[in-house]
Formats: structure tokens, C-alpha cells, sequence
């Protein structure tokens, strides 16, 4: 299946050394693309920048940013050099490519402050993927200027002050607007803190890896961090045509429970979600006192009140996935659906109250994808959820293992996890989606397509369901993020499953 994979550090300087052999160049002529690359990405995302100012440490991330003013300087950009280190400390590549800056004559001085408050665009060539201890010193003062001024922010590989494997922010960090990252993408861009840093990422690969030597690192570092990154050309894989001879009979039937007393929002907003991904049939088991509003709001719908177990049953031996929790409450009605629900072989999706009810000493006999956003997550694994977001790789992989079949975690860069494969990360969504019901339509949208696709892996079709839903807030998002509301990812959804 088609994705990209986001490394460890170490595993991309492996990654490294396979590209410049399978491309016969050597390390200086790597930072040459890579500095070129992200020049061309700068000037594009900034066309009106004509003052620039490039920090540069004493590494190869400095070189690249060398690179960088060299050719703002031959362009005709007004751009000057500001060294965080000594001139001396400069090694190997970085040293060639600081004395091409200089013969082209870009000026090089100090930190300033006054000068970095007076550029159009600031690159931030700091430090690259090998911080492993807290910024402090210039490089603190530095991001913390960087971050004080309203000049836009290119980062070079990764914003200065996030680590490159998890994501945590080393103290203080660079708040770009756009990342270049190069090669391939590290895990810590997804991870941790780095979402409120990265902003904006685009992967410049610089060539091609020979395809058995890519294979032979990945295997090699199996043990590490290392991330599947969902993107639309994944999405397309999974998304086949629909044969002109289909009809509702082969697309499944998704039965939502969900919608305790005062809760039946939820209940259409899943029901909808289901309808939305493409189900043939979707049934609604709630409250009885939400049956006649949700047939007469959406009558494609088949809404049945139930009034306990034994009104389930029927409807259970009808549907082939389940979509159970949202909205349901946690009072004696539904503790005793939810049991009744549980008892069942059918694949279930399980959401909000739900989760309250699952208990890790229960052997699963049927798929099983449980979503917790991460306060959920932190009480299903007796942590706090700021533990759960300090270390969500962990986190999601502790709540498959504890629970057994799939764990979607919610959030910035949703991670799913369900095998031993390095866990999904989907690279799409927005804050405007922190919002009511939205979890509500990813349940219904999830069980919509598990019921076309029942012999898909779960933890795929988790990763579609995620990637579509944040697509559609992305669409959403296009309008403005703050204000946007469940319905109008329900109404996004369509375009989005049909790329």
C-alpha cells in the first residue's frame, strides 16, 4: 500500500548515506540540493520577501542555510549570515559552503536584534535533527527573538528546539511557517509539541534511494521510532471505483447504538457519518425519546427506540458493524445496551461512553477499534492525559496492546495503532475540528467504511476513516477554522471519498 514512512534521526542519516550512493554524489553536494531545495520552497511560499536573514549554527544545518543566502544574494535579495557560534567552529561540507556565502559576499555578523526585527523572512538554520539536550544560551535568545518578531519563519529540516524522534520541545523551539524537511520525514514532525511548531511541511526527498537498500534500513531499524504517514495517494489506493452492477446489498449495514436521554445529536451525527462513507443501510438503536426527531431530521435512517437488551436483538442479528458509544451515557439503559452490544461476534467501533465500559480483561472475540481523544486514553490506561500527550506513540501503542485490536488516538496528527507495524500518522486536520459531535461523525464514517470493505485490515480502514474525516475539516477549514461544527464535516465528507 501506498505511504511514506517518518524515521528516527539516525535511521534518516542512514537514509542519507543510501541516497548519495544510489545517486554517486558525495555529502557536499547533498547539502547543495538540499539548501537549493529549500531556497526554491522559501522563494515560493514567500515571494514578496526581499530581506532575509539566515541563523546558522556550527553543523550541516547550518550549511544548507549557507546555501540558502548564497543564492538569495546571486537573486538579488538583500540577506545577511547571523552566526550563533564562532566562524572557526565550521567542519567539512558547512565550511565549504560558509566560504561560497562569503565569496558571493552575503554580509555576516552576530545576533542582533534590531537587524532580525527589520527582515522580511528569517531561516532558521540553527540546529538540525541531532539536538539531544535542552537549547539554552544563544540559541535560547535566538528562538526566543525569532518567535517575539513577525517575520515568517522558514525552518531548515526541523524547527531549532524539537526533537527529531518524539517531537518534545527541548525547552524552547523555532515557530516556523514552513518546514523543509529533506530526505525523509522524521517522526518528531508529528509528534509531541511539534505540531504547535512545524506548521507547514513539505518533504524534499533530493533523489531516489535504490529500493532494496531503503528495505534493508528500515528493517535494520525496526526497533525504533518510525511512523506509516497516510497521504492521498493512499487514500486513492483504498478507494476503488464502484462497479456499475453494485447496489446496497454489498456495502454492509452499520448499526449505531448510541443516544442516551438528551444525547440523540450524537446519535444522527454517527448515523450520518455512516451514511456519508458509503454504507448500504444504516440503523439507529437510541432512546426511545429520540427515535421520532431523528426520522423526521433524516429519514434515510432506519431509527429504532429501544428500551433495553432484549428490543437490541433483533437489530443485532441484522447489521455487520457495530458503531457503539456516542452520546450513549453511562446510566442503568446504557450499561445494558452496551453489554448487550458487547456480546455480539459483529466488528464495533467504540467511542465516547463506550469507552468507560471496556475493560481490558475481556478477550475480544470480534474486531474491535477503540477512538479516545487523549483524556479518554489517559483514564483507559490510568495515566494523565498529559503523560498520553507527552508520549503518544507510546500511548497509542500501550492501548492496543492493553485492550487488543485497533487504538486510534485523537488529536494533532492522529496516530492509529493495530499490529506490530509502525503506526499510522495521519498528516492532515486542523484545530477548527476541536470541536462537539466530531467524533461522533468519525464513528459513523469509520463503521460506514468497515461495512463496504469487511476484509481490509482494521487498522487501514481506521487510518482512511481519520484521514478522510480531517480531510473534510481541512476542506472546511478553507473558510475560516474557528466556528466550524460537525455538520459541516458531514456535509465535506462526500468530496473527499470521491477524490
Amino acid at each position: 500500500m501506498s505511504h511514506r514512512t517518518a524515521y528516527c534521526a539516525d535511521a534518516v542519516r542512514a537514509l542519507e548515506g543510501a541516497l548519495m550512493a544510489s545517486e554517486g554524489i558525495d555529502s557536499n553536494a547533498l547539502m547543495e540540493r538540499a539548501g537549493t531545495a529549500a531556497y526554491a520552497r522559501a522563494r515560493r511560499a514567500f515571494p514578496g520577501a526581499r530581506r532575509w536573514t539566515v541563523l546558522a549554527g556550527a553543523g550541516n544545518n547550518a550549511g544548507d542555510g549557507f546555501v540558502m543566502a548564497r543564492l538569495a544574494k546571486q537573486e538579488g535579495l538583500g540577506v545577511k549570515i547571523m552566526l550563533l557560534s564562532p566562524e572557526n567552529r565550521h567542519r567539512g561540507d558547512a565550511a565549504t559552503q560558509f566560504e561560497a556565502a562569503r565569496h558571493s559576499a552575503v554580509p555576516v555578523g552576530p545576533l542582533a536584534r534590531a537587524e532580525l526585527d527589520g527582515c522580511d523572512l528569517i531561516v532558521d538554520a540553527m540546529l538540525g535533527i541531532g539536538l539531544d539536550r535542552p537549547l539554552g544560551g544563544l540559541y535560547l535568545e535566538a528562538a526566543q527573538m525569532v518567535n517575539a518578531g513577525r517575520a515568517p519563519v522558514v525552518a531548515v529540516d526541523i524547527p531549532t528546539g524539537i526533537h527529531a524522534d518524539t517531537g518534545a520541545l527541548m525547552a524552547a523551539a523555532v515557530r516556523s511557517d514552513l518546514t523543509v524537511t529533506f530526505v525523509a520525514d522524521k517522526c518528531g514532525l508529528f509528534l509531541g509539541d511539534a505540531p504547535d511548531y512545524v506548521a507547514r511541511r513539505v518533504l524534499e526527498p533530493l533523489g531516489r534511494i535504490a529500493p532494496d537498500r531503503a528495505a534493508e534500513i528500515e528493517t535494520a531499524f525496526a526497533g525504533t521510532p518510525m511512523l506509516r504517514v497516510f497521504t492521498a495517494e493512499t487514500l486513492r489506493a483504498m478507494l476503488p471505483a464502484r462497479r456499475r452492477a453494485d447496489h446496497k446489498g454489498r456495502f454492509g449495514h452499520v448499526l449505531v447504538v448510541a443516544g442516551g436521554p438528551g444525547m440523540g445529536g450524537a446519535a444522527r451525527l454517527a448515523g450520518e457519518g455512516a451514511l456519508r462513507a458509503g454504507a448500504g443501510l444504516v440503523s439507529v438503536a437510541t432512546h426511545p425519546e429520540h427515535s421520532a426527531a431523528l426520522l423526521s431530521g433524516r429519514p434515510e435512517l432506519m431509527v429504532r427506540g429501544i428500551r433495553n437488551a432484549e428490543d437490541l436483538a433483533p437489530l443485532l442479528e441484522r447489521a455487520t458493524v457495530l458503531a457503539v458509544g456516542c452520546g450513549l451515557g453511562q446510566d442503568a439503559w446504557a450499561r445494558e445496551v452496551f453489554a448487550a452490544a458487547q456480546e455480539s461476534s459483529l466488528p464495533r467501533v467504540v467511542d465516547a461512553d463506550g469507552l468507560a465500559q471496556v475493560t481490558p480483561d475481556r478477550a475480544e472475540a470480534a474486531p474491535l477499534i477503540l477512538t479516545p481523544h487523549p483524556g479518554e486514553a489517559g483514564r483507559l490506561l490510568e495515566r494523565s492525559s498529559a503523560r498520553v500527550q507527552a508520549d503518544r506513540l507510546d500511548a497509542v501503542t500501550a492501548l492496543r496492546k492493553r485492550y487488543g485490536g485497533v487504538a486510534l488516538l485523537k488529536g494533532a496528527h492522529t496516530l492509529v495503532s493495530g499490529s506490530e507495524k509502525p503506526p499510522w500518522v495521519i498528516d492532515a486536520g486542523n484545530p477548527g475540528m476541536a470541536t462537539a459531535g466530531m467524533g461522533d461523525v468519525l464513528t459513523g464514517l469509520m463503521a460506514g467504511l468497515w461495512a463496504q470493505f469487511p476484509g481490509a485490515e482494521p487498522e487501514d480502514l481506521a487510518a482512511l476513516a481519520a484521514f478522510v474525516h480531517a480531510g473534510a475539516g481541512d476542506r472546511v477549514a478553507e473558510e475560516g477554522q474557528r466556528g466550524m461544527i460537525a455538520g459541516d464535516v458531514l456535509d465535506a465528507l462526500r468530496a473527499e471519498l470521491n477524490p
